[in-house]
């Protein structure tokens, strides 16, 4: 696929998105980066913001399987990846697969399972297989986790470890709507054609057809990106190694999360190279998920995004 037309596919994926979506478009382009770029998002965000909407709908304009797993706290991993249960008629096991057996998976309140439900997407997120009974099950090669989060409500949850957390390349922040886009949304409720409503009805199309996701994600290698914003992208996440706010930095998977959202960010742009800006666009959504900040700042209110903010400022930004 060229670039002229992988342009013209992802505008008309976002177009479709929108017959759905009210505003985000923040979101909206960040759920494509990561689609984009074969990898995981964790969607955080107030209750009713419409963080699954989001990955619902993002799974039936790319023309995917879709399932959709409520995290609770006795939910137990069998019940996400599946389980061998004995067949009387053939005399044998056979594999029930769970519903990571799909193309897009949304893992609804995540951190309300305890860690050993979450651990069973690591396998499957990193690897794109499951291992169930010592047996290797391969996933769909587009499979696409999209995890969300309540940011404020702490009781009965599980926080995510930090290997977890590594695992998704961006983490999504999804805020309020602004007034007219909140009217707009409350007319369409009155009037029956609220956005759960169109995509229930099926108002939305695929737009990719088998096989043409990989040929977009393929087509993105075809973006430039200069040496010197190679060096840019390594010289902020290493900056996380040693801010004296940080106890823990981001690891070369934060680097590789970083250069591949700043080169789909490009490509939703209509450009064929990466620019400085692109870089620093997506630095807080890639990096400040993977940082543990020391307790002493913590306390004092300081977040992690602010620190990935502050290191953008003192790294010289390549000409």
């Amino acid at each position: 696929m060229t670039l002229e037309a992988m342009h013209e596919r992802l505008a008309a994926v976002r177009a479709e998105i929108g017959q759905v979506m009210i505003g985000q478009r923040e979101a909206i382009d960040r759920a494509l980066v990561v689609t984009l770029c074969g990898q995981h998002g964790l969607l955080e965000g107030v209750p009713g913001v419409a963080k699954t909407l989001l990955a619902k709908t993002m799974a039936a304009v790319m023309g995917g399987t879709f399932q959709r797993v409520q995290f609770t706290p006795d939910l137990m991993p069998a019940d996400i990846t599946g389980t061998n249960v004995f067949n009387l008629q053939k005399n044998e096991f056979t594999l029930a697969p769970g519903p990571v057996f799909t193309s897009f998976l949304v893992a609804d309140e995540i951190n309300r399972a305890p860690a050993k439900t979450q651990s069973a997407l690591l396998q499957a997120m990193q690897e794109r297989q499951v291992t169930i009974d010592r047996a290797t099950y391969l996933l769909p090669p587009e499979f696409t986790v999209f995890a969300t989060q309540n940011p404020i409500e702490h009781e009965g949850t599980y926080p995510l470890a930090e290997a977890q957390k590594d695992r998704f390349q961006l983490k999504i922040d999804i805020g309020y709507l602004d007034r007219a886009e909140e009217v707009e949304l409350a007319q369409r409720q009155l009037s029956g054609d609220s956005p759960e409503a169109r995509l229930a009805q099926g108002a939305v199309r695929p737009m990719l057809a088998g096989g043409q996701l990989a040929e977009l994600q393929a087509a993105l290698r075809q973006v430039r990106v200069r040496d010197e914003l190679v060096g840019y992208v390594v010289e902020i996440v290493r900056r996380t190694r040693t801010a004296e706010t940080l106890l823990t930095g981001a690891g070369p998977r934060g680097t590789q999360a970083l250069l591949g959202a700043a080169r789909a960010q490009a490509a939703l742009e209509q450009r064929d190279f990466v620019t400085p800006d692109d870089v620093k666009r997506m630095a807080v959504a890639a990096l400040a998920h993977r940082l543990v900040l020391r307790p002493e700042f913590e306390i004092e209110g300081l977040t992690a995004s602010e620190v990935v903010t502050k290191i953008l400022t003192e790294v010289a930004v390549p000409v």
